[in-house]
């Protein structure tokens, strides 16, 4: 199985488990580590919307709790119709916390066709001019050490 398909279908799972015959509004997203693990979470919703979190959250601390570097995220929300889903193309912070781990980690982002359809760029095509870079020697994506000092 083609290894974007799994992190997809991963999310989906995920999301099917905590909320079963849902629509709209919820989200699940799944993280496939370096050597192809893979490690999923949900949105934090809460009336108090300072206190919720984006589905990928979660398993984004858990990455980098255990050290291990990520190298694709999905992130998905289900339709309006039970049993469909979309892709989230992940929002501006998710793409700041995925990018501890450089310009090249994956996410999947809705696809030119609509629908369902959904294909995987790097955070580098998402954010091409990172501002970041403009804090590193040449100009360069800062490393998983430089992001931490």
């Amino acid at each position: 199985m083609d290894p974007n398909q799994k992190i997809v279908d991963a999310a989906i799972e995920q999301l099917r488990s905590r909320w079963p015959g849902a629509r709209d509004s919820v989200a699940a997203a799944a993280l496939m580590l370096e050597g192809g693990d893979i490690l999923t979470s949900v949105s934090f919703d809460n009336y108090n919307a300072a206190a919720t979190l984006c589905a990928e959250t979660g398993a984004v601390a858990q990455a980098y709790t255990l050290g291990k570097a990520v190298i694709a995220s999905a992130c998905v929300t289900a339709g309006t119709a039970e049993g469909t889903y979309q892709v989230l193309a992940p929002c501006g912070i998710c793409q700041e916390r995925l990018a501890i781990w450089g310009p090249e980690v994956l996410a999947a982002v809705p696809g030119s066709a609509g629908g369902s359809a959904w294909e995987m760029r790097t955070l580098r095509e998402l954010n091409p001019f990172y501002w970041a870079t403009s804090f590193t020697p040449n100009g360069q994506w800062p490393s998983v050490a430089e992001h931490g000092e």
